[in-house]
């Protein structure tokens, strides 16, 4: 299988490392500005490389604010595409993404936490079992602050915790904003008002919906708690924490109260789980390479739907809209005299 690698930067060597972990024999390529000291095929443009070495597969890692002006130039491309999250940038147009991708055999946005078995469990047990939301409320950040890496800021963040949350929940529609407070800063290389953080709330079906999410938190937290009511009226409760202590690292705590304590129903740890070499923070994105592959190759469904175009069109106009109606407090100045940038190597830090 050929694999074209447009951004061969940090996301797109592990997505390089996915790919090689499935053992399929496999062909990478990649564009990019300048040739890197890398033993495979260098093409300075999509056009050329689609012309000349004609991949079954196009996974586009870029930054997220050129992820829209690439997605473009795959128009006609009838093999597969995976895109890194989020899809584009407020004012890109959506329609134009759309319709490039229209010939695609198939389209997969990088919601990786959607392949941690802690989701997967929960997502299967809500539909089984027919539980209704109540609420649900997330807190979801990293560390980029310094970060090299240009970002068009939270909303490359916040995408994960608000996929998950109607992901999960399954038939509860989606996400309705009803309010986003957020603040701006120059965390980042890509400017001085970068919208770096968000609080806001909304209903999803008969639930209600807040969150908090962060690109400058000062550690790394990925958590979700799920209230639930079940068809006699119970009422359930989730907690799904990701990526603690360490990438992959995944918990849920499924439970209902009763008079002689918690009643526990389902409990689930990756954590303790030993990690094959080579496959350090990419456990998940290893399960989503491996779909892609034996859809491509073997025309496979996967028992997971991909996260679809449709998905991510649906996404990216919540994050346009909050992006739109956020209330920005005063901005925060962490480099008022300069900065030296810092080439972060930690990969947990980095992710």
């Amino acid at each position: 299988m050929k694999v074209l690698i447009v951004g061969l930067g940090y996301a797109g060597t592990r997505f390089r490392s996915a790919f090689a972990n499935t053992r399929v024999p496999m062909e990478f390529s990649y564009v990019g500005r300048t040739r890197k000291d890398v033993d495979i095929p260098y093409f300075p443009s999509v056009s050329e490389a689609l012309r000349d070495g004609r991949p079954d597969v196009v996974v586009v890692t870029v930054p997220d604010t050129a992820h829209a002006g690439i997605l473009a130039e795959l128009d006609g491309y009838d093999g597969f595409v995976v895109a890194e999250k989020p899809l584009a940038i407020p004012g890109d147009d959506l329609a134009a993404v759309g319709s490039a991708l229209g010939k695609a055999s198939g389209f997969c946005l990088d919601l990786v936490e959607r392949y941690s078995e802690a989701s997967r469990f929960l997502r299967t047990h809500v539909l089984r079992n027919g539980l209704e939301l109540v609420r649900a409320h997330f807190t979801w950040g990293k560390d980029r602050i310094n970060d090299h890496r240009p970002t068009s800021g939270v909303q490359s963040e916040i995408v994960h915790p608000l996929d998950l949350v109607q992901w999960i929940a399954g038939r509860s529609g989606e996400l309705v904003l009803e309010s986003a407070l957020g603040t701006c800063s120059d965390f980042s290389v890509s400017g001085p008002r970068v919208l770096d953080s968000v609080a806001l709330s909304g209903t999803l079906g008969p639930g209600t919906v807040t969150g908090y999410s962060s690109f400058v938190n000062i550690t790394r937290k990925r958590e979700v708690d799920f209230v639930f009511r079940d068809a006699q009226g119970d009422i359930l409760y989730a907690a799904l924490v990701l990526d603690t202590p360490v990438w992959d690292a995944d918990r849920l705590r499924l439970w209902r109260r009763a008079s002689g304590g918690d009643e526990v129903i389902h409990e689930l740890d990756t954590g303790d789980r030993p990690v094959p070499a080579g496959s350090e923070t990419v456990v998940k994105l290893g399960r989503m390479a491996l779909d892609v592959t034996e859809f491509v190759v073997r025309g496979r469904t996967p028992e997971f739907a991909f996260p679809g175009i449709a998905d991510a069109l649906a996404l990216q106009h919540r994050l346009n809209e909050m992006d739109a109606r956020v209330r920005r407090a005063r901005p925060v100045t962490y480099f008022p005299h300069g900065r030296t940038v810092l080439q972060e190597a930690d990969r947990e830090r980095l992710g």
